[in-house]
C-alpha cells in the first residue's frame, strides 16, 4: 500500500488535445516532472477513470448573492447544482455552500447528505443592491475551511480539494489580494473554478456571444491554480455543471519525494510537468514551499 504522508507532493494534472478535448488515456511513462529544472522521478500516478477505488473530492460551493446577480440566475443555479453533485454520485464527496456579496456567509459546512445540500441551495437569497462582491475574500475563506475540513488524504487516497466560483466576475471591495489567494490556493492543494453567469454587466459590448475578460478573468484565480474558467451562456446551466464536475474528477494525479535538502529549506520550488508533444497540461501548482 503505498504510505502517503507530508514529504510526498501531489500535483492534480489535465491534458487536452489540439480541439481542447481531454485526454485520458495516458501512463506514467507519458509524463515527465521537473523541480527547478532537474527531472524527478513520479513515485506516484493515478487516473481517476481507470479502476480501483474512486478518489474522495471535497467541493465548496461560493455563489455570489450580490444586488448585481439576477433572481433569475439564482434560481436556475439550484438545478445545475443540484446536476453537479449528482455527477459525482459514488464518489466519497462532501460539499459546502457559502455566499458572498457584501459580506461572506456559510449556509451549509461540509455534509455528504445530498438532502442538506439542496436545503441550503433553497435559502439563497439576494442581497439588495450595495457597493461590494467580495470574491477574493469568499475564495479565501474556502481555501481555509477546505484545509481546516477536509484532509489531503482519505483511506489512503488523496483527496480531491476545489472551490467552485459562481458570480457576474466583478470582484469589489475585497480586503485579500488576489495574489495572496492563489498563493494559499496553491499551498494547500486547491483548485479553484469560475463559473461567469451572463448577467448584464459583461453582455455590454459583447459580440457574437463571446465574453468579456473580467477582473476574475484577469486574476488568473482558475488557471493559476488548476481550475478553469467557464461561461454560462445559455438558459439552462445543468450540461455546464455537468461537465465542470467531470473537469473536477477526470484529472490524472501525479507526485514525486523531492530531496531532502528541499523539502526544509523554507524556498520555493518550481514543479513542471510535460506530456507528448501536441498535447496541452494543465497543472494544480506552479511549485511548493520547502519547509523551515
Amino acid at each position: 500500500m503505498l504510505r502517503i504522508d507530508t514529504d510526498l507532493v501531489p500535483v492534480d494534472v489535465t491534458v487536452t488535445d489540439a480541439q481542447g478535448q481531454p485526454v485520458r488515456n495516458l501512463r506514467a511513462g507519458d509524463f515527465r516532472l521537473y523541480e527547478d529544472g532537474d527531472e524527478r522521478q513520479v513515485s506516484f500516478f493515478n487516473i481517476e477513470r481507470r479502476g480501483g477505488d474512486l478518489r474522495p473530492v471535497a467541493v465548496v460551493f461560493a455563489l455570489d448573492v450580490s444586488g448585481s446577480m439576477s433572481i433569475a440566475e439564482l434560481e436556475r443555479l439550484r438545478t445545475a447544482m443540484q446536476s453537479f453533485s449528482q455527477t459525482l454520485t459514488g464518489h466519497p464527496a462532501s460539499f459546502a455552500v457559502m455566499t458572498f456579496g457584501m459580506k461572506v456567509k456559510t449556509l451549509q459546512s461540509f455534509t455528504s447528505d445530498l438532502q442538506k445540500l439542496e436545503r441550503a441551495f433553497d435559502r439563497l437569497e439576494r442581497e439588495p443592491e450595495g457597493l461590494s462582491t467580495h470574491t477574493f475574500d469568499a475564495v479565501d475563506d474556502a481555501v481555509r475551511m477546505l484545509t481546516r475540513s477536509a484532509p489531503r488524504t482519505l483511506g489512503h487516497r488523496l483527496m480531491k480539494r476545489a472551490v467552485v466560483v459562481v458570480t457576474d466576475g466583478f470582484p469589489v471591495g475585497d480586503t485579500v489580494a488576489p495574489q495572496t489567494v492563489i498563493e494559499r490556493a496553491n499551498a494547500a492543494g486547491v483548485s479553484v473554478y469560475t463559473v461567469t453567469l451572463p448577467s448584464y454587466s459583461r453582455m455590454i459590448a459583447s459580440t457574437a456571444r463571446t465574453p468579456l475578460p473580467t477582473p476574475l478573468d484577469v486574476s488568473g484565480l482558475a488557471e493559476r491554480t488548476g481550475g478553469a474558467s467557464v461561461y454560462a451562456t445559455e438558459q439552462d446551466y445543468a450540461p455546464l455543471f455537468r461537465a465542470l464536475a467531470e473537469e473536477v474528477i477526470s484529472a490524472y494525479v501525479l507526485a514525486f519525494y523531492p530531496p531532502e535538502s528541499n523539502r526544509r529549506d523554507g524556498r520555493f520550488h518550481s514543479i513542471r510537468i510535460t506530456a507528448p508533444p501536441g498535447l496541452t497540461v494543465k497543472q494544480s501548482r506552479p511549485g511548493y514551499q520547502g519547509n523551515r
